[in-house]
């Protein structure tokens, strides 16, 4: 018989981690981003959210935060949607 090969709780996370990935931090969708290597922007493909990327190192970002003139302009679509009023008109 084979022994059971026995894994700590830190070794069985360590295989779930994503490194050199960002999530989004739209509450609402929280998806996994993919940056390629040195990107300064990343778009969410699920969300549309933009983000300004940090490299602490070449392999790891981080966000910096969002880019707002992006993020701006899909509030107030989605506004104008629910409110009824014609896209991006108003203000």
């Amino acid at each position: 018989m084979a022994e059971q090969q026995k894994v700590s709780s830190s070794e069985s996370l360590r295989s779930t981690r994503t490194f050199g990935k960002v999530r989004c931090h739209n509450p609402s969708c929280m998806g996994r981003l993919s940056p390629s290597p040195g990107s300064k922007e990343i778009s969410c493909p699920t969300c549309g959210m933009t983000y300004r990327l940090f490299w602490v190192t070449p392999e790891l970002p981080r966000i910096r935060g969002p880019v707002w003139d992006v993020n701006r302009k899909l509030a107030q679509d989605t506004l104008a949607k629910k409110t009824g009023a014609p896209d991006g008109d108003s203000q």
